[in-house]
């Protein structure tokens, strides 16, 4: 039992490798971000379908509670999200995001995203059953390309 499930965890890693590319463009003030998602990924209150998406800061001089996702070109407004800061103990150079990996037939769950650079980031703000729902489920932290399995979503997450 025990090789199964490390055959399964490890194929899970590669998986998350091969399906997801971020890259951080060189934009810090609003933190713009490009990301590539190769699978349908949930954010609050839809699916994103695979394709490429600019994360970016609504309003960086006012507040960095709101951030807005646009298509790849930023020419057009996909979703505009309420956020929470939430804080990681690792600073990284690259990009960083946590998803919920729901289970068969449901897309991953986008709970987090980090400049890279940054100690404070962004909780996507989900109801409280959803919250629920997704500390149960098992989670993903990708850094750049490279996953890393985790039970729970960075600092300061849920709460």
């Amino acid at each position: 039992m025990k090789t199964n499930r490390g055959y399964i965890i490890l194929g899970l890693i590669i998986a998350f490798t091969l399906f997801f590319e971020l890259a951080a463009h060189a934009d810090a003030r609003d933190q713009t971000t490009t990301m590539t998602f190769s699978e349908p990924i949930q954010i609050p209150g839809q699916i994103l379908p695979a394709g490429t998406y600019l994360f970016r800061l609504a309003n960086p001089d006012f507040g960095k509670d709101i951030v807005r996702i646009f298509n790849w070109a930023g020419t057009s407004l996909v979703a505009t999200l309420q956020t929470i800061p939430t804080e990681r103990r690792e600073l990284t150079g690259d990009v960083a995001i946590t998803l919920a990996e729901q289970g068969a037939g449901k897309p991953d769950v986008l709970l987090t995203w980090f400049y890279p650079g940054l100690e404070t980031g962004h909780e996507f703000a989900y109801s409280k059953e959803e919250e629920k729902e997704l500390a149960q489920d098992r989670q993903e932290t990708i850094v750049g390309n490279q996953p890393t399995t985790s039970n729970s979503v960075a600092d300061g997450a849920g709460n």
